[in-house]
C-alpha cells in the first residue's frame, strides 16, 4: 500500500526530518502538533493559547487529507503539567463531540521548543 505525504500551509512546517502527516489508505497518521503559529513559526504564549493553537492545527492537518477531526480514532496528549488536564479536556469538549476519540494524557518533563503541550493522533478518514 502506497504511503501519500499530507502538507498544509494552515499548519507549522516540519521542524525536523518528519512529515505533518501520512495518509496510508484511509487512516492518516498525524505527527505532533505544539502550539507553533503555522505563519510565524512562532510558539503561542500560555497554556489556554497552546492548547487551541494544537487542536487548530491538528484540523488544519485533517482537513487537508480530507478529514475532520471528529475522524481522529486515538488522540495522544503529551503535558509538562498534568495539572494542566482538566483545562484540556475544557478545550476540547469544544472541538470535539461524541463519540470522543480513544485518548492518552502523558506527563512528561519536556517538549520541543518549550511547549507546555503536543498532541498527535490516528485518523480513519471516511472516503
Amino acid at each position: 500500500m502506497s504511503r501519500q505525504v499530507i502538507h498544509t500551509e494552515n499548519a507549522p512546517a516540519a521542524i525536523g526530518t518528519y512529515s505533518q502527516a501520512i495518509l496510508v489508505g484511509n487512516t492518516l497518521y498525524l505527527s505532533g502538533q505544539i502550539g507553533l503559529d503555522p505563519y510565524s513559526m512562532e510558539l503561542v504564549e500560555g497554556i489556554e493559547a497552546q492548547i487551541r493553537r494544537v487542536f487548530d492545527n491538528l484540523k488544519a492537518v485533517c482537513e487537508a487529507a480530507g478529514g475532520t477531526l471528529a475522524d481522529i480514532a486515538k488522540l495522544n496528549i503529551y503535558l509538562t503539567d498534568l495539572s494542566h488536564f482538566q483545562l484540556v479536556n475544557q478545550i476540547m469538549g469544544e472541538y470535539f463531540a461524541q463519540p470522543y476519540p480513544a485518548r492518552a494524557a502523558l506527563g512528561v518533563a519536556s517538549l520541543p521548543k518549550g511547549a507546555l503541550v503536543e498532541m498527535d493522533g490516528v485518523v480513519v478518514i471516511n472516503q
